[in-house]
């Protein structure tokens, strides 16, 4: 039994009339994730619960597989994300419709014991953050030709929060005959939260925003998700809005 827990809640927002956000919350084996759906009315839709279905049928044997000391964690998640990302081609093949649908996902796994370790993969503009004695600490990087213009100097943060192609990624579930996930490894604490959403709360929400709404000391991944979701509903929930949020088990 893993000893941290998530819980998830995705909205479709008060622009949009379809959810092209999924999640997947499976405690039972330390995984969770979020996928953040594009491409066409439905495609974007079915990509992104492809991508989930997957990591929820496959999350098991990953678990096992990351536990056994023995075989590379950053290897067993980036095996996961080919696998959603072949299994959306292989939907997307079967279907004209469905040509060039992809997703992002951000795929959390934590390794339990004595000094616990946290792994994520990440495709696409889905985020991951912690949240340590007060302090909001992005974990990914957004896959997106403005975070390329960012890291060349083209772009000042500023001007990039208004620029035309803000959201075109450089990488999706999906899209090409492969996909690189990019993996990263942290210790995690007892007191930490850690935070996945969609791309629908941090286009409505700065980071500092983000960061007043965690309070230090409160472990309650249901009252931080709600309240998340909520604020990004009340900026305006321009798009589709998923956070799960995943704290220590209460003993």
């Amino acid at each position: 039994m893993s000893t941290w827990i998530g819980i998830g809640r995705s909205e479709t927002g008060l622009v949009r009339t379809l959810n092209q956000d999924a999640f997947a919350v499976i405690d039972e084996v330390g995984v969770w994730a979020v996928a953040d759906g594009m491409g066409g009315h439905i495609g974007g839709e079915i990509a992104a619960q492809t991508a989930i279905a997957t990591i929820q049928a496959e999350a098991a044997a990953s678990s096992r597989l990351l536990g056994n000391g023995q075989t590379s964690p950053a290897d067993v998640l980036t095996d996961l994300i080919s696998r959603a990302h072949d299994a959306i081609l292989n939907r997307s093949r079967s279907k004209s419709k469905l040509k060039g649908m992809g997703t992002t996902i951000v795929l959390l796994a934590i390794i339990s014991g004595p000094a616990p370790v946290a792994y994520l993969a990440h495709v696409g503009d889905s985020r991951a953050y912690r949240f340590r004695s007060g302090t909001l600490t992005p974990l990914t990087k957004d896959h997106t030709l403005i975070e390329k213009y960012l890291e060349r100097g083209i772009l000042t943060t500023e001007s990039a929060k208004t620029h035309p192609e803000r959201h075109v990624l450089t990488r999706a579930l999906g899209i090409g005959a492969t996909v690189k996930p990019t993996i990263t490894a942290f210790p995690i604490l007892p007191e930490d939260l850690v935070l996945l959403c969609s791309d629908g709360l941090t286009k409505m929400l700065e980071d500092e925003d983000i960061r007043t709404l965690f309070a230090p000391g409160e472990l309650d991944p249901t009252l931080v998700c709600n309240r998340l979701v909520t604020a990004a509903l009340d900026r305006g929930g321009e798009d589709n809005v998923t956070v799960v949020v995943v704290a220590p088990r209460s003993s």
